[in-house]
């Protein structure tokens, strides 16, 4: 234990936006510190339920609104470190935590006495004289207290509670795994000759991870989240693609003390008996319950009509990248390994375009000043000041302040860009300070990637895929930044699951505009913007390798829901997980062994511990209304100050604080068409 009146945790920052200390913080004050917080949350709901007199918005809701704020505070600071640069140390208090967090979360949900007063409310809900945002406060509390199990009974809300207690340490257990076998497995190449293809800075990132590790002289390819590999489009050597490949679907596989299958099968399992206990017959139909989607044969219908087609424009392409490979002499059949690379092939041959060619023009400080900025600026007026009196979390992590056209405060925005060996993998957004008129706070959100960092001086060169990544979390960054509400339930991305990937999707169709990519897609060495000719064709290959990309996706999402819409019954059966997860690709069409689903099970992070459990199909879900918006703004001039400011008003400043569906038909004018998305992806054919 630390003395409270030394740990920086317990005290507020006095720090701009309340940024936390990250200075002065160390490991040792974050359990401390949540010990306090927890006894301090659960006294203010303690003191909420002890109100004798009738239940009223003012002395339920508001006081319920203020509640935890030091719990929010301690919990945001952490778990924005143990994603993204987490020591052993932070693992430990993660695996500590994560049963306790658990514990604390029930206790505050499953609360019978609060229950009860915010049930009264909802009740007498139209008799009471409220505004919009706090009409829909008392409905979403009730409605998640009751998803929760807050009216069971005592023994039940007691298996509901043992339950979750042991699912947060097992999705932790599966991070924790995730990430070690991650680092274990990248793959080690002594001569240089081997990644004949790359380009210097990649092969500059390849030497700096292997010198990061003391292995100097030598080449460490690590491994990105997903299946793939950016390195295989332009990597020569098909052995060397082989084994990165291998590598990377080896992930929690191997039967070592990182193998995620059994504590898959065990998440899988108590979550099909929770949602049978809440009345459901899924952990699929729990879920979906509450998001837009509403259940699960709706998601299973929307995977239905778009994985035929989308895999037969895989046959296609496939087709094409045989006959290349035929044409050259090579006597192989085309594998997983091999697809990204005779890819660039064909879109060379079809369409003049080498995307590893046109990293000199995506310098990553251009990228995000001129492009990524820019857009933002041109949209919405705000503006982006770097910081660097404040500190973050990592010395690679970049403070910038935020502001509006007119000169006030937004709040503040990070980057930490690159990967390390204590970042979990992939991309992502997180707030660590949310805006809420109530407290009087404004926001802090931070954006997260895995961009290989390369040695000392030299420039950091983005592939045409780290680019468009930058821009779509940046969306939801801008969601984070812009949402105005009284209410921090409402704060920020705190929308339903299956719509908070429309902002960020969104966001991407500013990478390719015309007016923002000449501004920064400038050659390194020559300032010459990307020809206009393979702008042109840029544009025109959007569909290229779209049977590949819907598949992949398509086979994720699927198979997330194969995990999840198991009853409680068919759970608790002994399964082989590689032949659940072959049978289930095969059902849908989606079993081609040269296309590998995005996300195998056992690396399949994003529902086994990051919080998409049932609702991977959500990026999908979100891009019917992304690619409708896209439309939206093409007919109505595109890049302008009347444009940004709707969307902002409309959508982002929203937040949580009504129906998504409804905020998109206030903005919109009606529903959105799905006929814009099947054009984008190729499957309107």
């Amino acid at each position: 234990m630390t003395d409270a009146s030394a740990n920086p945790l317990l005290s507020p920052s006095t720090l701009p936006y309340g940024l936390p200390p990250y200075a002065q913080i160390r490991p040792e004050h974050y359990l401390p510190a949540f010990e306090v917080a927890f006894d301090e949350h659960l006294q203010e709901i303690a003191a909420i339920t002890r109100v004798r007199s009738t239940p009223t918005f003012e002395n339920t809701m508001v006081p319920l609104e203020n509640s935890g704020r030091l719990l929010h505070d301690v919990a945001t600071a952490f778990y924005t470190v143990s994603s993204a640069d987490a020591t052993e140390k932070i693992q430990q208090i993660e695996e500590q935590l994560a049963p306790l967090m658990a514990a604390h979360q029930d206790a505050i949900q499953l609360d019978g006495r609060l229950y009860a007063r915010i049930k009264s409310l909802h009740d007498r809900l139209d008799d009471l004289d409220l505004a919009p945002e706090e009409h829909y406060l008392v409905q979403r509390w009730y409605r998640e207290m009751t998803h929760a199990g807050a009216g069971l009974d005592d023994a039940a809300k007691a298996e509901v509670t043992a339950l979750n207690t042991q699912l947060s340490t097992l999705t932790t257990t599966f991070d924790k795994n995730l990430l070690a076998d991650t680092n274990d497995l990248a793959v080690l190449f002594r001569d240089a000759d081997d990644l004949a293809g790359l380009t210097d800075g990649e092969l500059s990132a390849a030497a700096q991870a292997a010198a990061e590790r003391g292995l100097d002289g030598a080449y460490l390819v690590t491994l990105p989240l997903f299946t793939g590999h950016p390195y295989l489009a332009g990597m020569h050597d098909r052995d060397a693609r082989r084994r990165i490949m291998d590598a990377s679907r080896a992930r929690g596989s191997r039967g070592n003390a990182n193998d995620n299958r059994d504590v898959l099968r065990q998440i899988v399992r108590l979550r099909a008996e929770r949602a049978a206990l809440l009345g459901y017959d899924s952990h699929a139909a729990y879920v979906t319950a509450d998001e837009t989607a509403g259940n699960p044969q709706a998601v299973r219908d929307l995977l239905h009509r778009l994985a035929a087609p989308a895999a037969r424009n895989a046959r296609r392409e496939q087709a094409a990248l045989q006959a290349m490979i035929d044409e050259s002499g090579d006597r192989f059949e085309l594998a997983a390994h091999d697809w990204a690379f005779y890819t660039e092939k064909v879109r060379q041959a079809e369409y003049a375009i080498d995307t590893a060619a046109l990293r000199p023009w995506f310098e990553a400080e251009r990228v995000l000043r001129d492009g990524v900025f820019f857009a933002a600026t041109r949209l919405y007026g705000v503006t982006f000041t770097e910081r660097d009196d404040l500190q973050a979390y990592h010395p690679d992590a970049r403070v910038f302040e935020v502001h509006n056209a007119d000169g006030s405060a937004q709040g503040l925005y990070i980057l930490d860009l690159y990967t390390r060996d204590t970042k979990r993998g992939g991309a992502w957004m997180n707030s660590i300070v949310d805006q809420s008129a109530l407290r009087g706070t404004k926001a802090v959100v931070v954006n997260n990637l895995n961009v290989s960092k390369p040695a000392p001086g030299q420039p950091t060169l983005l592939s045409f895929d780290e680019v468009s990544t930058l821009f779509h979390e940046f969306g939801h960054a801008l969601h984070g930044l812009f949402a105005t509400v009284t209410y921090p339930h409402f704060a920020g991305t705190e929308v339903f699951r299956d719509f908070v990937e429309f902002p960020s999707q969104v966001n991407e169709m500013w990478m390719l505009w015309p007016e923002v990519l000449d501004n920064y897609a400038r050659h390194i060495e020559t300032g010459e913007p990307l020809p206009a000719d393979v702008v042109d064709k840029l544009r025109a290959s959007e569909t290229f390798n779209q049977g590949f990309a819907t598949s992949e996706y398509l086979a994720a999402a699927w198979l997330d829901q194969a995990w999840h819409t198991l009853t409680e019954q068919q759970a608790a059966q002994e399964i082989d997980v590689a032949g659940f997860e072959a049978s289930a690709l095969a059902d849908i069409g989606l079993d081609n062994p040269a296309v590998p689903t995005r996300y195998s099970s056992t690396y399949f992070q994003h529902v086994f511990s990051g919080g998409y459990s049932a609702g991977y199909y959500s990026y999908i879900w979100s891009e019917v209304l992304d690619a409708d918006t896209v439309e939206w703004f093409k007919e109505n001039g595109g890049l302008t100050r009347e444009n940004g400011d709707r969307f902002r008003e409309k959508l982002l400043g929203v937040g949580g604080s009504k129906d998504p569906l409804e905020a998109y038909r206030d903005f919109r004018g009606r529903d959105a068409d799905i006929a814009p998305l099947l054009k984008r992806r190729g499957l309107d054919g």
